[in-house]
């Protein structure tokens, strides 16, 4: 090989037949900036004789200067200078040295000043000709996707144009015409400055470009074309918003090589079985069923293999969990294909004479969840798949799903995601119309929250029931909403199933690589209307005309491998032939079904909780307290720093004092009953985690339960932790500023294990209206629905305090309408009554009015053999009411939680002489005793604390009001009439005492805002609802 180098080869373009010629090595350079690679260089075939000073011994010395050149002119001697300088503007050899001027600067130098500024105009046009082609390479790699053949029906683009843009295929000639109007689409600078001549020059590839494959320059034509087959053919990239080099580079690697989209035959023909399962199964549904609703995947049959190659891919690389959530369309199809539900179970769902084997309402088919562990084909490895149950709600599954990834990812110790993720299906229109996206989208990368990475895939036909995409967003595609957490998004013409494989592949390999979310952008179509009913006819004429043109894509992909000689048409018609007689014996064996179990569906089993038949072990709670020495420990816990050298606030530091304090006294207030609740349970081995907005501090600055170091940043400490070697983990972590997404994702938590306290607190209890999906259509129906426990706990703030309408109700009458107890009737009374009411219940509501009882209701939700949500309406002013604080005496071994607390006064001592029972809940208790304290009414009014308000107390409430049988019966409450509980409460106190008398109501009037925003108004309010409630003779001569 030869030493000798020219510099007059180094920057001048090459021609295509100049690419032939040998390469040597890159060169490193090191400069003041850091390392400099340069691009091999071409060797000169021209004697070294016309230039007699290049010889082999001056090579290196030349070199060196050159490349000091290349970094700075100024830096040689101004002979150099002009020698480079000419050599780069084409001058032959022998031509390019001038001679420099002389010392007496004398005209001799006025050639080589002429030279130089003749070269001039040529070095500037060679350098930006590079600089235009790495633009066209950025160009493609930003707008590729823009003018990619996206859409099967050809009839649409992301810009909402209605003339798709023609592509360049693989065997087209790229011609300067049709390159200047792609370049024009792509590129608001036009050409660069790039001509027709320039086509078949060779250019030096950038380093941001890996469509040289092992080549390092390429002709321009050449760069174009490939260029066109790795951005705009049926794959769209949307990557360049990215903002990690690292990652950029990967996705450019896997879509730019050449060659790199190439499958073997038997992965083909697996691809084809998939297609044939997923194409069949719908065909199959239409003949034996062509009336009912089934939301089939016809025109997206692809997603079958689509999320098969997910999981297989994942699988293999270690993944053992994969939990999915997805909107009704293709669910079927998913549950047959790719979950494998039996085909009988799914069938006998559309016989309509089957009789229920559960309790509860049950669901539509198209809603229904599945859990199934089995073996994986391709990675030979045992993967457990659950699909979530969900409602019609789109999207309002996104954070279940992941909340349960999360918890199952805890469970296990899988700290990276490695073991469990998640896949969300989603439909294009509510991607980009429901907020609850954004919301998880959010989620994605917090330390309390992230799964490590989550694939989405959006089956994007292009319409949203009769809505055109045009109208359902202002974004080009569905998927913009993706960007803001920097996750690549590949688009993908779904007849096309072998780009839809590939871009699967490499979806799951980023989600495994980088752990961070992924979009794949299925664009499809619906074949039928939103349902198999609905004629898409009256509303989308043309795209349905088109639509009934369009071959199926299972017979475009068959033809397409018959013609390659993968396989051949007898063998296609057999697989097709066999899965048709898979599908007609399941049929058979269907009409045998006589009973349709919904249990059979359950996406979260607890096997070991429950007995075989899914019932609870016992019918009995133990008692919920714990021994006087564990109340001592762990309140000392709750007063202390565990950490040594950990300087806290001098504020908080008298907030520590005081819980000694009140440990010493045996003693507890709000926050430290909840510090007992927590403690005892995680000394048992229960997993407690609390997430809400601020739950860390508090909103009302009363939990403390993250300490800060007051001097060196982010050093915090969880005396939490701290209370057992062997205890369980100890989760408190402040939310992101949302309600929708964080209540979802806590009740997916909750869904794994029984064995956890998982609890979302609001900042303000009326907060919970933007979760209200949540709260509506999974925790108050899901065990109804899907025969699915849930022990989540809610703990909302509420309370009349004159903060104004927003900060004061947490809306009990809302929860309290959603519960499924008949208020007209007495329920039979039995030795378990407290138990099994609360098992019947669809949730419990409670509001506590002593820290003791707060303690009590969270142990018995971990200590009860079943599970059941639970909704606590915890105080605001309570958490330092000097009256509002527990003896350790209620606390200890064999106490429990107290569904209504009694009067224990001097009315209770001779209730004969008792006038009058005011029933009330929470915080108006305090407000009620110190009045009838001023009024001297001790002995005449009792009042009675209904602390479970659902289940209703019957038993307990019959027996306050036949202990007192001279008294009136009136309910007190601080909200409004038409708000607050008097609805609920006052037809079962009816039904309690047999209606035989009247249940009078002492509160506000009806308002239509929950509380008045002025301070002197609430005290008004408050005095005349305390005025009817200790008037004896207030309801004199009402009927």
């Amino acid at each position: 090989m030869h030493r000798l180098r020219t510099t007059v080869s180094r920057l001048r373009p090459l021609t295509a037949a100049q690419t032939a010629q040998s390469r040597s090595p890159h060169r490193t350079l090191v400069t003041k900036g850091g390392l400099r690679t340069f691009q091999p260089a071409r060797h000169l075939n021209t004697s070294v004789a016309a230039e007699p000073f290049l010889n082999g011994t001056s090579t290196n010395y030349v070199e060196e200067m050159y490349y000091a050149w290349l970094e700075n002119p100024r830096n040689v001697h101004k002979s150099w200078d002009v020698f480079f300088r000419n050599a780069n503007a084409g001058a032959p050899p022998g031509l390019a040295y001038q001679s420099p001027p002389p010392l007496s600067g004398t005209s001799q130098g006025l050639p080589s000043v002429q030279a130089l500024v003749g070269a001039q105009p040529n070095v500037e046009k060679l350098v930006e000709d590079h600089l235009a082609v790495q633009s066209l390479i950025r160009a493609y790699q930003v707008r590729g996707h823009h003018i990619a053949k996206l859409d099967p029906l050809d009839i649409s683009c992301v810009d909402f144009d209605d003339a798709p843009t023609d592509r360049i295929t693989s065997g087209d000639q790229v011609t300067f015409s049709l390159y200047k109007e792609r370049l024009c689409d792509l590129a608001a600078g036009g050409l660069y400055g790039l001509a027709e001549s320039d086509l078949d020059n060779v250019f030096r590839l950038p380093t941001t470009t890996f469509i040289g494959g092992n080549e390092s320059a390429l002709p321009l034509r050449e760069i174009i074309r490939r260029l066109e087959m790795a951005y705009c053919q049926h794959i769209g990239v949307e990557f360049m918003f990215i903002n990690d080099v690292e990652q950029c580079q990967w996705i450019r690697q896997k879509f730019e090589t050449p060659g790199v989209m190439q499958f073997s035959l038997e992965e083909k023909r697996t691809l084809l079985a998939r297609m044939i399962r997923s194409t069949r199964f719908e065909e199959f549904l239409q003949r034996k069923w062509s009336s009912e609703k089934r939301f089939g995947l016809e025109g997206c049959e692809s997603l079958i293999p689509a999320l098969k190659t997910i999981i297989d891919k994942s699988s293999q690389s270690g993944v053992e969990n994969v939990i999915m959530g997805m909107p009704h369309r293709g669910r079927l199809n998913v549950l047959a294909n790719v979950i494998r539900k039996e085909l009988e179970q799914i069938f006998c769902q559309f016989e309509s004479k089957l009789e229920a084997a559960d309790e509860g309402s049950g669901d539509v088919k198209y809603h229904l969840g599945m859990y199934h562990k089995r073996m994986n084909r391709v990675s030979d490895r045992q993967i457990t798949l659950s699909l979530m149950a969900n409602p019609s709600h789109l999207e309002a599954v996104d954070p279940v799903v992941q909340g349960k990834t999360k918890a199952e990812q805890f469970y296990c110790g899988d700290t990276e995601g490695k073991r469990v993720m998640s896949i969300l299906l989603h439909g294009d229109a509510a991607f980009a119309g429901q907020g609850i996206v954004y919301e998880t989208f959010h989620l994605s990368d917090l330390p309390s929250y992230t799964t490590h990475g989550t694939v989405h895939v959006v089956v994007n036909n292009q319409i949203g029931f009769t809505t055109d995409p045009r109208m359902a967003r202002s974004s080009p595609y569905p998927t913009d909403v993706a960007r803001v957490v920097n996750a690549p998004i590949f688009h993908v013409n779904a007849d096309d199933p072998e780009a839809v494989m590939y871009v699967c592949n490499v979806a799951a390999e980023w989600r495994n690589t980088f752990h961070k979310d992924v979009v794949v952008d299925l664009v499809c179509y619906r074949r039928n209307g939103h349902n198999e009913m609905d004629e898409p006819m009256f509303t989308q004429p043309l795209m349905y005309k088109q639509i009934k043109k369009q071959k199926g894509v299972l017979k475009m992909f068959a033809e397409k491998l018959i013609t390659e000689g993968v396989v051949t048409t007898q063998a296609y018609e057999e697989e097709v032939a066999q899965y048709d007689k898979i599908c007609e014996e399941a049929y058979t064996r269907s009409k045998d079904e006589k009973i349709l179990h919904i249990k059979h569906w359950l996406d979260s089993p607890w096997p070991e909780f429950f007995k075989l038949d899914g019932q609870p072990k016992t019918m009995s709670c133990p008692p919920t307290g714990i021994s006087e020495e564990e109340l001592g420990h762990i309140g000392n816990i709750a007063a202390s720093v565990p950490v040594e050298d950990f300087t806290i606030h001098g504020g908080l530091s008298r907030i520590l004092k005081g819980r000694a304090n009140m440990v010493g006294q045996r003693v507890c207030d709000w926050a430290l009953g909840e510090y007992m609740a927590f403690g005892s349970l995680l000394k048992e081995g229960i997993h407690v985690r609390l997430s809400g907005q601020d739950v860390e501090r508090g909103t009302f600055s009363h939990r403390h339960h993250v300490l800060h170091d007051q001097n060196v940043d982010k050093r915090i400490c969880i005396p939490m932790n701290y209370i057992s070697p062997d205890q369980a983990p100890y989760t408190v972590c402040n939310s992101s500023l949302s309600e929708y997404g964080v209540l979802g994702f806590e009740l997916g938590f909750a869904m794994a294990s029984p064995n956890a306290l998982v609890l979302w607190e609001a900042q303000f209890g009326d907060f919970h209206n933007t979760a209200q999906c949540i709260i509506d259509q999974f925790i108050s129906s899901g065990q109804a629905k899907w025969v699915r426990q849930n022990g989540i706990v809610l703990l909302l703030p509420h309370g009349m305090e004159g903060m104004g309408p927003e900060h004061s109700s947490a809306r009990p009458e809302r929860f309290l309408q959603m519960c499924n107890d008949d208020p007209d009737v007495f329920p039979k009374l039995s030795e378990d009554f407290a138990v099994r009411q609360l098992y019947d219940c669809n949730w419990i509501v409670v509001n506590c009015s002593t820290p003791a009882n707060f303690f009590h209701v969270l142990r018995r939700q971990i200590l009860q053999p079943f599970r059941k949500p639970l909704i606590v309406f915890t105080p605001k002013s309570l958490l330092r009411h000097p009256e509002a604080k527990s003896s350790f005496d209620d606390m200890l071994p064999d106490t429990n939680f107290k569904r209504i607390i009694p009067d224990d006064g001097p009315a209770a001592v001779s209730p004969e002489e008792v006038k009058r029972v005011v029933f009330c809940t929470g915080k108006i208790y305090y407000e009620l005793t110190r009045e009838r304290k001023n009024r001297g009414l001790d002995d005449s009014v009792a009042v009675v604390r209904i602390e479970q308000l659902s289940p209703f107390p019957f038993d307990l409430v019959k027996a306050e009001a036949d202990l007192y049988a001279n008294a009136d019966l009136v309910w007190c409450q601080e909200e409004h009439k038409n708000q607050g509980y008097y609805d609920y409460v006052k037809p079962r106190i009816r039904t309690t005492i047999g209606r035989s008398r009247p249940v009078w109501y002492a509160g506000r009037e009806p308002a239509a805002a929950p509380a008045t925003g002025n301070k002197q108004t609430h005290l008004t309010e408050l005095q005349r609802l305390l005025d009817t409630a200790f008037d004896l003779e207030a309801f004199s001569g009402h009927v």
